[in-house]
């Protein structure tokens, strides 16, 4: 299967089927934790966002704390892609998976424009 894309009934491989094995390298520990941290944030974001909502907090409220959970998320996502671009894709780019790299990307951005 190296390489070779296969579907399954007109499905698209999962963004994962690329990189089955990982990388040759893993997420730097300090970025690892930074990354996690901000994640046990918005988690607790998102369990305040449960709370307003059982408590009945006025509707504004809870759509304000709504988008500045929506706002954390996109600011990890810009941080784990930059990450990103700046490790795995710059590998793929030094040992010829040019257009691995560029086809993830290509995949992340047509995702990301359907929010």
């Amino acid at each position: 299967m190296g390489g070779e894309i296969v579907r399954k009934r007109g499905r698209r491989p999962g963004l994962d089927f690329y990189t089955p094995g990982g990388y040759i390298w893993s997420m730097r520990p300090n970025f690892k934790r930074r990354a996690v941290r901000r994640l046990r944030i918005i988690g607790g974001q998102v369990r305040g966002l449960e709370n307003m909502t059982r408590d009945e907090e006025y509707c504004i409220k809870i759509l304000h704390q709504s988008l500045a959970i929506k706002a954390a998320l996109s600011s990890f996502e810009d941080v784990i892609l930059r990450e990103h671009l700046r490790t795995h894709v710059a590998e793929q780019m030094r040992s010829g998976k040019r257009r691995k790299a560029v086809g993830e990307i290509l995949r992340i951005y047509r995702l990301s424009k359907k929010k």
